[in-house]
């Protein structure tokens, strides 16, 4: 088997939380990231805000292969979801996300 990791996958989602629920919404969802950071198989997990105070973010994960998203996004469903209920009741409207996968030899994370 090849060691060397040839294209990540990075999953990248922009929402808001809905009204009133920004705060709790932005601490699930910084818990999920965290969450995610300490699984095998994650390379990194972030978040980024809005620079115009609207209440939108960015959530960008970068995963070793597909599989490994599949096996931490289950994980996140039946560990954290299972315990707060999920995101649903919190976040406005329908999230946009995409999935991409990157050239690792593009990819920079730093630690």
């Amino acid at each position: 088997m090849n060691s060397k990791i040839n294209k990540v996958l990075v999953e990248t989602v922009v929402c808001a939380g809905a009204p009133g629920k920004g705060a709790r919404f932005l601490r699930m969802v910084e818990t999920r990231q965290a969450y995610k950071r300490r699984q095998d198989g994650c390379l990194g997990a972030w978040i980024g805000e809005s620079i115009e105070g609207q209440g939108m973010i960015l959530v960008q994960s970068v995963f070793v292969d597909r599989q490994a998203w599949k096996k931490i996004s289950d994980e996140v469903i039946k560990v954290l979801d299972a315990k707060d209920g999920g995101l649903e009741s919190v976040v406005a409207g329908p999230p946009l996300i995409g999935m991409f996968e990157i050239d690792s030899d593009d990819l920079v994370v730093k630690s």
